[in-house]
C-alpha cells in the first residue's frame, strides 16, 4: 500500500506541475522531465516510460521548417556551402533594402573608376541598385562606367533607367545626348 500510495502521490505532483506549466505556455515535457528520470527504475524495479514523443521537450513546433542539414565530418566544402555574400548579391539571410550599404557602394565605386578598376566599379554599383531599388544615380554612375568598358548597349540601357527613375534631374538633357550618341554609334557598328 505504501508504493502504491508513493507512486499516486508523485503522479499527482507531475500532473498538477504540468497542468500548471501548460497554463504558463512552458510545456509539460520541461515539467515532467523534471519530475523523474525515465532512465532510472522506480522503487519497484521496473523502469518508468518515456514521454511520448509528442511532448519532447526539443522536438520542433508542427509546421516548423526543417533545420539545415550538417555537413558530414571530414567532408570538403564546396562552391555551395561557402559564403554566398558577395558584392553583387547578399546571402539569403541578410536583409536586400539597405540604403547606407547603397551610398557606401557608390563611394567604393567611384573609387575604383578613380583608380581605373571598371569591372569592380561596376560590381559595386549593380550591389548599390540591389541595396537600394528605385535609387537613380547607380543607374547613371553604372551607365558611365558601362560606357567606359565600351558595353555601349548596357549603358545606353543604364542611362535609360536612370532617366525613367529620374525625368527631372539636372543633367538630363547631357544623359538623352548621350543615349542618342550611343545608339548612333551602335548602328553605325551594325552596318
Amino acid at each position: 500500500m505504501g508504493l502504491r500510495r508513493k507512486c499516486l502521490d508523485e503522479f499527482c505532483v507531475v500532473l498538477a506541475a504540468s497542468a500548471l506549466a501548460a497554463m504558463m505556455g512552458l510545456g509539460a515535457a520541461t515539467v515532467r522531465g523534471r519530475a523523474q528520470d525515465p532512465a532510472k527504475p522506480t522503487q519497484g524495479g521496473a523502469p518508468t516510460p518515456p514521454p511520448d514523443a509528442s511532448s519532447a521537450p526539443n522536438q520542433e513546433p508542427a509546421g516548423a521548417p526543417p533545420p539545415p542539414a550538417a555537413p558530414a565530418p571530414g567532408a570538403k566544402k564546396t562552391g555551395k556551402d561557402k559564403n554566398k555574400d558577395t558584392a553583387t548579391q547578399n546571402a539569403p539571410d541578410q536583409p536586400v533594402w539597405d540604403p547606407l550599404r547603397a551610398e557606401k557602394d557608390l563611394q567604393v565605386g567611384h573609387y575604383y573608376m578613380n583608380k581605373g578598376d571598371v569591372d569592380a566599379a561596376i560590381d559595386r554599383f549593380e550591389d548599390a541598385i540591389v541595396a537600394k531599388p528605385g535609387y537613380a544615380a547607380p543607374f547613371l554612375y553604372l551607365g558611365e562606367a558601362q560606357e567606359k568598358k565600351g558595353q555601349k548597349r548596357l549603358a545606353a540601357k543604364s542611362y535609360t533607367k536612370y532617366l525613367d527613375l529620374d525625368p527631372h534631374a539636372s543633367d538630363a538633357g547631357k544623359i538623352r545626348k548621350k543615349i542618342d550618341k550611343l545608339y548612333k554609334e551602335l548602328e553605325a557598328a551594325n552596318k
